[in-house]
């Protein structure tokens, strides 16, 4: 089964500073049919403008995964790391027992846009830790790459939680397959571009789709420069 959630309908918040699109309830953005999906809870689309971002502020027992599409966003917590994030990163905090952490766009003449998607972990109370890896995107080209799993492999970050986080970039007419293994389920956000799922479904940019009881999964680019989050978890 596949269910789509469109782009258009997501809640969405606006700031001077800030234009922010929500996939699942968030904020003041609040909608019982789309709470989560398994331990997927937060898909934020971020664009920042310069010079501006998030001021120190707390979480606690929560996977948090950044990932930029366009610009750069500069990281500092309460452990004591400082970076700076772009495109090909990934960057996971388990905020566990609690992190401060604060987020800003360094730069002072281009907006940053990104992905801020959260994860409930597999138990709670766990020691508050940060990861960061680049990928280069050629890695991505036409191909799931793997960003993060439960087990660390192949340079991916470790979350805490029975998901493994793909990505890919999709040149025209570039294709990707995923079989689903029995008893889990998978959740396609469409980050940049226009694609189809299993030769019925289009999506384009800002859409999603939970899929569910299926095993195959194809997913063909119908735009010159398709990116995609695929998100394979235990149902």
């Amino acid at each position: 089964m596949i269910e789509i959630r469109s782009g258009q309908d997501r809640g969405s918040a606006r700031l001077d500073w800030l234009q922010s699109y929500h996939t699942f309830s968030f904020g003041h953005y609040y909608d019982p049919r789309h709470m989560s999906f398994g331990p997927l809870r937060v898909i934020n689309e971020d664009f920042i403008q310069p010079g501006q971002g998030f001021g120190t502020h707390g979480h606690r027992d929560m996977e948090i995964i950044t990932y930029v599409l366009e610009g750069a966003l500069e990281h500092q917590d309460s452990l004591g790391n400082g970076s700076i994030i772009q495109p090909g990163d990934i960057q996971r905090m388990t905020a566990g027992t609690g992190i401060q952490h604060s987020e800003y766009n360094p730069s002072q003449s281009d907006p940053v846009h990104l992905l801020q998607i959260w994860i409930v972990p597999d138990r709670e109370g766990l020691e508050p830790d940060y990861e960061q890896t680049h990928v280069a995107l050629e890695q991505q080209k036409n191909r799931l790459h793997l960003l993060g799993s439960k087990t660390s492999q192949r340079g991916a970050v470790t979350i805490h939680q029975d998901i493994d986080l793909y990505a890919a970039q999709l040149s025209q007419q570039g294709s990707v397959t995923h079989t689903l293994p029995a008893q889990r389920m998978a959740w396609l956000h469409v980050a940049k571009g226009a694609v189809q799922i299993n030769e019925v479904y289009a999506l384009v940019a800002g859409d999603a789709a939970a899929i569910t009881n299926l095993r195959d999964i194809s997913i063909d680019s119908q735009s010159e420069d398709a990116e995609i989050l695929l998100f394979d978890m235990v149902a």
